[in-house]
């Protein structure tokens, strides 16, 4: 049974830059945590004392995550973040939105900020080479050059770039083991590879070309700043990204200049959806859609139900609902 789309899609952020309220940042600083459980509570007593929402990632290797609120509780939490070590310099992508696109705020430990499974590898190390978007067009149409999207399946599968390889993994953590295989293909075939690889923001791209390093490959490049940032930067008519590029927030996906995209977010498996996968039989908003459909029970379905019925209570009594689903920790 199909439901039709609604409450889900109206809190969705615009993406028209003027006037908005709601700034949001998406930021990450690989650095050299000794006790990143010791940097927590101030932390997150900074974004709690401003008003900010949002997640913040903290291990050993250093930062990242998403937050939103108002300029001046921004700029507090991020004058806060600058004091920790290694982050003066952090960058920051920044974008606006008129209805605040998280729900809580937390600053979470973990083993690596973004999860690839190698806890020992360290991106300050040896990262690949950095490479401008003005710069990215011409490596990338280069024959020499083989272009790696380090993304998920579901990212991979509503845009990316002219002539990637897309490893079809279903997380970052698969990405060493498919790396592994497929450069022994590779150079089964003779020569040397030159690699570049791209992901959503620079966070994946840093970790991944720093493996490839460790694995012994020296020529490997990366875009500095990630899709967000040629996205923004590269004129549309010389751009060679097609498609959509997946975001971790409830803009859900954006296109060239950083506009709001046209897809939405299934709400129980938190794929992308364009609308083609919302007219799919197993589509059912906040239930279940064609991709999830087999991989969910009738109990979890009936669970989903109930947080839908109780989200669009919530809704219509102009209340937020404490129980809706945590967005996805950032991984950009």
């Amino acid at each position: 049974m199909r439901r039709a789309q609604g409450g889900a899609r109206g809190r969705r952020v615009t993406d028209d830059k003027t006037n908005l309220p709601i700034r949001i940042a998406a930021l990450y600083q690989f650095a050299r945590f000794d006790d990143p459980a010791a940097i927590k509570p101030d932390l997150l007593g900074a974004m709690e004392k401003a008003g900010v929402r949002g997640t913040l990632l903290l291990a050993r290797e250093g930062i990242n995550g998403t937050m939103a609120g108002s300029d001046e509780g921004i700029e507090a939490v991020l004058d806060h973040v600058r004091t920790l070590p290694g982050c003066a310099e952090i960058e920051v992508k920044e974008s606006r939105a008129a209805a605040m696109p998280f729900h809580r705020t937390k600053v979470r430990l973990k083993k690596e900020i973004v999860t690839m499974g190698q806890p020992d590898l360290d991106p300050l190390a040896g990262v690949g080479t950095y490479v401008a978007p003005d710069d990215w067009n011409t490596l990338i149409s280069n024959p020499e050059t083989i272009l790696i999207d380090t993304r998920n399946d579901y990212e991979v599968q509503i845009g990316t770039f002219k002539g990637a390889i897309d490893p079809e993994t279903k997380s970052f953590r698969e990405f060493p083991e498919w790396f592994r295989a497929k450069r022994a293909e590779i150079e089964a075939q003779g020569g040397a590879p030159k690699i570049a690889m791209f992901c959503t923001g620079g966070i994946r791209c840093e970790k991944s070309t720093a493996f490839a390093r460790a694995e012994g490959v020296k020529e490997v490049y990366h875009l500095k700043g990630g899709i967000l940032n040629y996205l923004e930067h590269v004129p549309e008519d010389e751009s060679l990204w097609h498609g959509e590029c997946f975001v971790f927030d409830e803009r859900v996906s954006v296109g060239h200049g950083l506009r709001l995209g046209d897809h939405t977010l299934c709400r129980a498996c938190r794929r992308p959806l364009s609308a083609e996968d919302m007219g799919h039989e197993h589509y059912e908003e906040g239930i279940s859609c064609h991709r999830c459909w087999d991989e969910r029970t009738d109990e979890q379905r009936a669970r989903y139900a109930e947080r839908q019925r109780q989200e669009m209570l919530a809704e219509a009594r102009g209340l937020e609902h404490v129980g809706r689903r945590e967005e996805a920790d950032t991984d950009g």
